[in-house]
């Protein structure tokens, strides 16, 4: 008897931090086999989120380069909010709780002086 077709693969994102001798990140690449691009992409920054379902917690990674200019951090941390409010409302189907955190982060990038559409 043969074992059942499974619709089941694999997939690795890989990243590469080269760091400073005071431990501090130079350069960061990433490679996902599913990303369509050729070889490793180079980036400035990085925010990892997982969950420890043993611990009931969060465990994250962030780290960006010297290169990193202030203004692209605070884009990148708005573009994240809003990303995690899409995710939120994947996840739970809580739409009223998606666009609260939406409604936030429009207020968050109001503040650090530029506007952008929650949608």
């Amino acid at each position: 008897m043969s074992e059942p077709e499974t619709s089941e693969r694999s997939a690795e994102i890989r990243f590469k931090i080269r760091l400073s001798d005071n431990h501090m990140p130079v350069s960061i690449e990433w490679d996902a086999t599913d990303s369509g691009a050729d070889g490793p992409q180079s980036t400035r920054s990085i925010m990892l989120s997982v969950w420890d379902a043993k611990e009931k917690r969060a465990m994250c990674i962030d780290l960006w380069t010297s290169d990193m200019l202030v203004d692209e951090m605070k884009l990148f941390v708005f573009q994240s909010m809003m990303t995690l409010a899409d995710t939120f409302e994947r996840a739970t189907s809580e739409s009223e709780r998606a666009n609260e955190i939406r409604v936030f982060a429009n207020q968050f990038a109001e503040k650090l002086g530029f506007v952008r559409d929650a949608k």
